[in-house]
């Protein structure tokens, strides 16, 4: 692989996952609600492995072929991004100052984070749309590993993003209880909001 091409898939990749979302919203919370974000992080990291998996296994032209299947992962998608977002608005829970949270379970905050991530077909069809163009179908590589390697380029930037904003909301915060709150209610209507924007979208479609 052309170390050009890697660079000019990193660049892209990294200017979408500055792009805030689903995943930053979970971040945010998570930084909010719990003692470390690495967990929630982890979560949201597998999801897009998942997704980089799948593409170079070429089932996701399969998928993304399929209507059904398609309808069926935006409908899922869509409906856990809102539920969760719900949850936000609804217990919008935040640290005190000089006082540290329980870290509640490492596992229901991966599973939470994968779901944001892996259940969202938006990440999904970026990767399909975005990983082809960056192969060499000439390449002494096989397009699955070309493919595989960008696909962990992108997940290393996710991780170096998503660790700073989940661990900067908690650090800004953390005094400050009015505003952690604010953000909060606001993460969980961004994920409201993305959630039924993907099922309208799908469903006009």
């Amino acid at each position: 692989m052309a170390f050009g091409m890697v660079a000019a898939f990193w660049a892209v990749s990294f200017l979408f996952v500055l792009t805030p979302g689903a995943d930053w919203a979970y971040a945010i919370s998570a930084g909010l609600r719990h003692r470390t974000v690495l967990p929630a992080v982890g979560g949201l990291l597998s999801g897009h492995v998942v997704a980089t998996a799948v593409v170079a296994a070429g089932v996701g032209a399969l998928v993304s072929g399929s209507p059904v299947v398609l309808t069926a992962l935006t409908v899922a998608g869509s409906a856990y991004l809102v539920c969760l977002g719900i949850g936000m608005l609804k217990n919008p829970s935040i640290p005190e100052a000089g006082q540290e949270q329980a870290s509640g379970s490492w596992v229901r905050q991966a599973l939470k984070g994968a779901g944001i991530s892996g259940l969202n077909p938006k990440v999904f069809l970026l990767f399909l749309a975005l990983l082809p163009q960056f192969t060499d179908p000439n390449g002494s590589w096989p397009i699955a590993g070309q493919v595989a390697i960008l696909g962990l380029i992108h997940v290393a930037s996710c991780a170096v993003v998503y660790t700073g904003v989940g661990v900067g909301a908690r650090v800004v915060l953390r005094a400050r209880p009015a505003a952690a709150r604010t953000v909060t209610r606001i993460s969980g209507a961004a994920m409201v909001a993305i959630g039924l924007f993907l099922l309208v979208e799908q469903l006009i479609h």
